[in-house]
């Protein structure tokens, strides 16, 4: 009697998420992944008694089933899966943005009458608008300088550098008008209105912006709302196609999941462990399909 061949299973190939109500993908596959596969471990119930020292029954309880994976893929999809996220996403800025202009300490720094009435992309200098959050500080009744959150773009357009310890990024504080007029600071791409009065801010108070440089597309990701919830989902995962034309599937029906890490290392793209409790489905009466194809 000849044996069929044994199934071997090579790699691992996607992960796709999807609605369970409709069966659309959540988002595209994940392809970039480091391993990926389903976990189901069983706790015992042992029945022992009196000096007996060996294990005279045992009854499996709880079937505990986790899809576990590790991509180095963060699709917009994933932070809304696993962390309950808020995802907006923009279209192509061809001349860049800035955010508006929102009070931190004070309300002094945005006044449409006595301070700062808006900022905005110094027509012509979009080319010099650098990436990350700047922080309005102001200095004198009439004077603000500019902190960045960080230096990764200043070598964009115009250097940028940072000018003490305090993080300032002008040499020298720049004034702000009055009467809605307006003055510039090209070497950052932007532009500040002044309020319609006499403008007369109060030292020490802060306001802050956002600078997105031009750009394709961007995202923003907001996790942590109070009325955070993790939808269910289902899954496929697919090993690696064989030479030998071997497929291997699996289907989850019902699932969810919560936690994402970003982790960043020196010099080492960053990948995210994600575990996910597969769970029964009862209208279907299991959790899970494997399809399995050969074909020599």
């Amino acid at each position: 009697m000849a044996f069929t061949a044994p199934r071997h299973l090579f790699g691992i190939h996607s992960i796709l998420f999807y609605d369970r109500a409709t069966k659309l993908p959540k988002g595209p596959i994940v392809k970039v992944l480091a391993s990926g596969g389903v976990e189901m471990t069983s706790d015992f119930e042992d029945l022992t008694g009196g000096s007996e020292k060996f294990v005279i029954a045992s009854e499996s309880k709880l079937v505990t089933t986790e899809l576990k994976f590790t991509t180095k893929d963060y699709r917009d999809f994933l932070f809304e899966l696993f962390l309950g996220a808020t995802v907006t996403k923009n279209a192509a800025e061809a001349g860049g943005s800035v955010s508006a202009l929102t009070n931190v300490k004070g309300t002094s720094a945005l006044n449409a009458t006595t301070g700062i009435a808006s900022v905005g992309v110094l027509s012509g200098s979009e080319d010099e608008l650098k990436f990350g959050k700047v922080i309005v500080k102001v200095i004198s009744a009439t004077d603000i300088n500019l902190i960045y959150s960080s230096d990764i773009d200043f070598g964009r357009g115009t250097n940028g550098e940072y000018q003490n310890d305090d993080m300032e990024v002008l040499s020298a504080d720049i004034t702000i008008p009055d009467s809605s007029a307006t003055v510039s600071v090209a070497a950052f791409g932007l532009e500040f209105t002044g309020g319609s009065g006499t403008v007369a801010m109060t030292i020490g108070d802060t306001a802050e912006f956002f600078v997105r440089p031009i750009n394709t597309s961007s995202t923003d990701i907001s996790i942590g709302s109070s009325t955070t919830t993790f939808e269910e989902f289902g899954a496929f995962l697919y090993t690696q196609k064989r030479a030998s034309e071997e497929y291997f599937e699996i289907e989850i029906f019902k699932a969810v999941g919560a936690g994402l890490p970003v982790l960043a290392e020196e010099k080492v793209f960053a990948q995210a462990e994600l575990t996910i409790k597969v769970l029964k489905d009862f209208t279907l009466d299991k959790i899970m399909d494997i399809r399995a194809l050969s074909a020599s």
